[in-house]
């Protein structure tokens, strides 16, 4: 994804379930001799999205869904001193999309700002759960949540997951999930995929198969899938993923006045992005080059 599709306010993590065991931040970290574990505030990063052209007008446009906090996680306790000013901005920008990604919902009734009432339409909260433990244990606490916008991240996907009775509450939007990588090859089947997206498609609720990660299993047989490119193409092969009821979002301006449609960002795609896997969840192209070589 390019740039303007993430907003890390903060970075590094604390490990707290199966999922964490091989995190992707942690390996990038120590391929550059870090510590995923060292939480820091972003220096260049916290105010990226006031950020402004020459011209004064905003880099993220009105109506951009932007991911918040890739290589940490928003309701981590380290970060307690810097999120009220993370609310401010996302306040601020009630024209743009926040997708907030979190494995702690049990921190976030203690987190949320003053003035939060029942939820900003600006804000989509998705809760990562790895296998059917994490999801009995975090689903039940995000249907609790005041959030106008929810959905789940069953990544990377440990073993099957049943969903429906979570999905018969019709609170949850979309449903993303995805194999293991990153020095972490612990199966993924295709009949958990299959029959997870199953149950997602019986209610019109969208799914995406984002990547089979490196120990694949389909039909009895084990495929090693190391080429991330590889894995992201044999998931769109798999004809998985599914569309279902369009997300609608009530962005508004600085004035409070909703944004007609016709004002806001309309995502585009190059050829390219037809062959990518994420490309159901994405912000669009914006030819950073970042993709260069994909099929």
């Amino acid at each position: 994804m390019a740039m303007h599709s993430n907003w890390n306010p903060w970075h590094g993590c604390i490990k707290c379930s199966e999922g964490c065991k091989y995190c992707y931040v942690y390996y990038l970290d120590r391929m550059r001799g870090k510590s995923g574990a060292n939480v820091y505030k972003t220096k260049t990063g916290f105010n990226y999205p006031l950020s402004k052209f020459k011209n004064g007008e905003y880099k993220i446009q009105s109506g951009e869904m932007i991911s918040v906090c890739m290589t940490s996680d928003f309701f981590l306790e380290e970060a307690d001193p810097w999120r009220m000013d993370a609310w401010d901005i996302i306040r601020r920008r009630s024209d743009v999309i926040f997708l907030l990604l979190t494995k702690r919902p049990e921190r976030i009734k203690q987190s949320l700002p003053l003035d939060w009432g029942d939820g900003w339409e600006n804000v989509f909260l998705n809760v990562t759960c790895e296998n059917q433990t994490r999801a009995d244990e975090r689903i039940p606490l995000l249907l609790d949540l005041p959030f106008k916008h929810k959905g789940l991240h069953c990544a990377p996907l440990l073993g099957p997951i049943e969903l429906g009775k979570y999905l018969d509450s019709k609170q949850i939007e979309q449903v993303a999930t995805g194999g293991e990588n990153y020095g972490g090859s612990r199966p993924c089947h295709y009949e958990w995929v299959k029959a997870m997206r199953d149950e997602c498609v019986s209610r019109n609720i969208t799914f995406c198969f984002m990547e089979t990660g490196t120990n694949f299993h389909k039909d009895g047989i084990e495929y090693k899938v190391r080429n991330k490119q590889l894995q992201n193409s044999e998931a769109v092969r798999s004809g998985l993923t599914f569309q279902g009821k369009p997300m609608h979002f009530i962005l508004k301006d600085n004035e409070g006045n909703e944004i007609p449609a016709e004002k806001l960002y309309v995502p585009h795609y190059a050829k390219k992005c037809n062959g990518c896997s994420f490309k159901i969840l994405c912000n669009g192209c914006f030819n950073c080059g970042d993709c260069e070589g994909w099929s």
